[in-house]
């Protein structure tokens, strides 16, 4: 019996033995478990940090470059950002979208890590790709057409392709427009800028303002303006005459009438402001059928004046303009729902744009200088019968030394006659015993009332509102330059009556011009359209410069002024449509993306 009770110990104690080492075994793999736990846990700390540096530095990049204030290469920026944080080499893809008033930026990375722990989990490596996407979109546009509307317009069907093009880039801006974001002004621009009546009673320092002929609402602006962003509403301004100074006319001994199509009179291609009702500033508005109706109406005449349409066009988008606006607002001229504009410069969501259109280069533009302008009255008189012929008085021939040869005095020159009067030509010619009295047959309007008395000042001398004789009245200058050219003044009024010669006519018309009127060099004109241009870009406008079959002056200029090459058009025939479909369609996109 005492045999099996050995046995049994020993069986016990081999299986002690035997667990033992299967406790062993088992905390020796627990303990290596927990050790793999632990070292995947720092593998993923380690590819956690390298994720997050890698997505922010893709946020932070694409965010850089969408700004729409940043000037450099958007991918550039975007790269420049990955290099600086020594990642460049994880960088995989970027997308830049850029529509009229928004930049999308899209950029992907890459990252890896080799595992220390995973991998004995059968994951040698982690892997993460990342990706971010900025857009910065402007809500709120402001746009000025300031266009060419010259005489060389009327070439090449110009005209009628510009108002093609221009109408349909207004249809496609505006149509899904239902908000009233965007506002649409008009700056037609010749040898001046037509206000209109309603902006030019605006501006209460413009000074000699005639009344005849209607419509002519140009004034000749100082080149202080260009220098400055705000035209004052109280600035000082000659409003300009009505005035033949760039057109030329043939010098000939013998006389050519006043009436001389060819020659003499005033044409409404020839002036400076021409009267219109239709090439005048248009305030701002998104009435799609009424701005295509004020395009169609645009007509071709005059010289071309580059530098002062891109003035107007700025005073437009001007945060100065705004109590000019809320006046027009309040009046009915603007709509009420564009309360606020012209919004401040860089107005966050906010765009304002330039469409600037020639088709020429500048024109040496000329103005009336003081003393020949206005109301003032002239030497000239017309007489008031149906030939209404000039005549002028010249003080020259008044010899004063005694009674005697004060009668004899002629000092009114007839040039239809080429003859010396003693009075005005009033259809017929004096007889030789008339004398010259000063005063004695001239009819003055004593009350004032405008109408002509049987009387005299007592002086022979003329007031302002005194312009009467009998048969003749004495003429302004606006009535002058209002009817006749200048160089037919110049010649047939001073340089043939007050010299024998050829030569010494011509000496005396060229100084009259001079006396007449002051010409602005076209490098003047250029140097203040590049003033504009270089504020407009300093404040953050966007100008698109479109040379339309332009002169090389022209396309200089505009090629200067764009905003970027991207913003230039050199556009010949129908091509002026794809410049201004160009534009449209980024505008659509925007509205796409919305």
């Amino acid at each position: 019996m005492r045999a099996p009770h050995r046995r049994i110990p020993t069986a016990c104690r081999r299986f002690v033995r035997d667990e033992d080492g299967s406790m062993v075994i088992f905390g020796m793999f627990l303990l290596v478990m927990m050790l793999i736990v632990a070292g995947i846990s720092v593998d993923a700390m380690r590819f956690e940090s390298q994720r997050a540096q890698l997505q922010g530095t893709l946020d932070r990049a694409v965010l850089a470059a969408a700004d729409l204030d940043q000037t450099r290469n958007a991918e550039d920026v975007v790269r420049d950002y990955f290099a600086k944080a020594g990642l460049l080499d994880r960088l995989t893809s970027v997308t830049v979208q850029e529509t009229f008033n928004s930049r999308t930026v899209s950029a992907t990375a890459e990252t890896g890590l080799d595992t220390y722990f995973m991998k004995m989990a059968g994951v040698p490596r982690l892997t993460a790709q990342g990706a971010s996407t900025a857009r910065e979109i402007i809500s709120d546009i402001e746009i000025i057409l300031v266009l060419d509307v010259s005489g060389s317009m009327l070439a090449n069907n110009r005209m009628v392709n510009l108002r093609t093009a221009a109408t349909e880039f207004v249809q496609v801006v505006l149509q899904n427009d239902t908000e009233n974001r965007i506002s649409i002004g008009l700056v037609p621009f010749n040898g001046q800028v037509n206000l209109g009546p309603a902006l030019r009673a605006w501006y209460t320092g413009i000074h000699d303002v005639v009344t005849s002929p209607a419509n002519v609402n140009c004034v000749d602006l100082p080149p202080s303006v260009y220098g400055v962003q705000t035209i004052p509403r109280n600035q000082v301004m000659p409003a300009t005459q009505h005035a033949d100074t760039f057109s030329t006319t043939t010098r000939q001994n013998s006389y050519y009438g006043w009436n001389d199509t060819s020659r003499a009179t005033v044409q409404l291609t020839n002036v400076w402001c021409p009267p219109s009702t239709t090439n005048v500033v248009r305030l701002p508005m998104r009435n799609i059928a009424q701005l295509q109706s004020h395009i169609n109406n645009l007509t071709a005449v005059g010289a071309t004046s580059i530098n002062a349409g891109m003035r107007w066009g700025m005073t437009l988008l001007d945060p100065a303009s705004r109590g000019m606006f809320n006046h027009f607002i309040s009046t009915g001229q603007i709509p009420s729902f564009f309360a606020g504009r012209p919004y401040d410069w860089r107005r966050e969501n906010t765009l304002k744009v330039i469409v600037l259109m020639t088709d020429g280069e500048h024109f040496a533009e000329e103005r009336v200088n003081d003393g020949y302008r206005g109301n003032t009255v002239s030497p000239i008189w017309r007489s008031t019968d149906s030939t209404a012929n000039y005549s002028i008085f010249h003080e020259s021939r008044v010899d004063r030394s005694n009674a005697t040869t004060l009668a004899n005095s002629r000092p009114f020159w007839v040039p239809h006659l080429a003859q010396w009067h003693a009075r005005p030509w009033n259809g017929t010619a004096p007889a030789n015993n008339v004398p010259y009295t000063e005063g004695s047959l001239r009819r003055i309007d004593v009350n004032g009332d405008g109408v002509c008395n049987n009387a005299d000042d007592g002086r022979g001398n003329l007031k302002s509102n005194e312009a009467c004789w009998w048969g003749a009245n004495a003429q302004t200058w606006a009535q002058v330059w209002a009817n006749v050219r200048m160089h037919w003044v110049a010649w047939q009024l001073y340089g043939r009556p007050l010299h024998t010669t050829a030569s010494g006519r011509a000496a005396i018309a060229d100084a009259m011009m001079n006396a007449f009127r002051t010409r602005t060099d076209t490098n003047d004109m250029d140097r203040q359209l590049r003033q504009m241009c270089d504020r407009a870009r300093a404040e953050g406008v966007i100008v698109y410069g479109i040379a339309f079959e332009a002169d090389p002056g022209g396309e200089r200029e505009l090629e200067y002024c764009a905003s970027s090459p991207g913003h230039y058009f050199d556009a010949q025939g129908l091509e002026i449509r794809t410049a201004f479909r160009a534009i449209a369609a980024q505008i659509n996109q925007l509205r796409l993306i919305q």
